[in-house]
């Protein structure tokens, strides 16, 4: 199987409005880097929206296109979950999560409204936003003395390395996110400063 080296998402979180019937279908679409960060929006949704019946979403992680969810919360199996997954997979997206919150207006709209209610409130909130590629990328911890930290850094800048923790005293620790295309190059470099102590975590896309 290819290795995949970047990938699309979207830029920035966005949201879109459906109603049909009565009833509002509220779509809220998220960049996200793990499943704990949904976990963390349904949370918020849920205290945003207190009022609301259901809290339906999918999500897809990762290149390999195992990691997904499709979450009907309620409503009819394959109505809600499905759809919103289908719109994010119909735009090539991956690192996303689309949540759509439902306000029930009195009248059942039944199966095949529900699937198109539930799509077309995710594809409005997908197609409301600047996409990006990003690059895949590894992981590390990188532990070191504050006497190497110039070699480090201008190491990451190189790599073209995404910075996501630093904490640089006298003993310093940075946790980064080398791109896969060209992270053993890099890891082997650092490897090679003196003092210099590398950890893989898990992999960040």
């Amino acid at each position: 199987m290819e290795t995949l080296h970047n990938y699309k998402t979207i830029e920035a979180p966005a949201t879109g409005d459906f109603r049909d019937r009565g009833s509002k279908f509220l779509a809220y679409s998220y960049p996200i880097l793990s499943a704990e960060n949904v976990k963390q929006k349904l949370q918020a949704l849920k205290k945003e929206h207190p009022k609301a019946v259901h809290y339906c979403y999918a999500y897809r992680l990762g290149t390999d296109g195992t990691q997904y969810r499709a979450n009907d919360d309620g409503e009819p199996s394959g109505s809600a979950g499905k759809p919103i997954l289908g719109q994010i997979d119909s735009l090539g997206l991956t690192n996303v999560l689309v949540v759509v919150v439902r306000y029930f207006g009195g009248t059942l709209l039944g199966v095949p409204g529900l699937i198109n209610a539930y799509k077309t409130a995710a594809l409005q909130s997908l197609s409301g936003v600047a996409t990006i590629e990003k690059w895949v990328e590894v992981m590390v911890e990188i532990s070191f003395d504050y006497p190497s930290m110039g070699e480090v850094l201008y190491l990451l800048k190189q790599a073209e390395a995404s910075i996501y923790k630093q904490d640089l005293q006298l003993f310093c620790m940075v946790t980064a996110g080398i791109p896969l295309l060209h992270a053993d190059v890099y890891m082997k470099k650092l490897s090679e400063i003196r003092g210099v102590a590398t950890r893989l975590q898990e992999p960040v896309l």
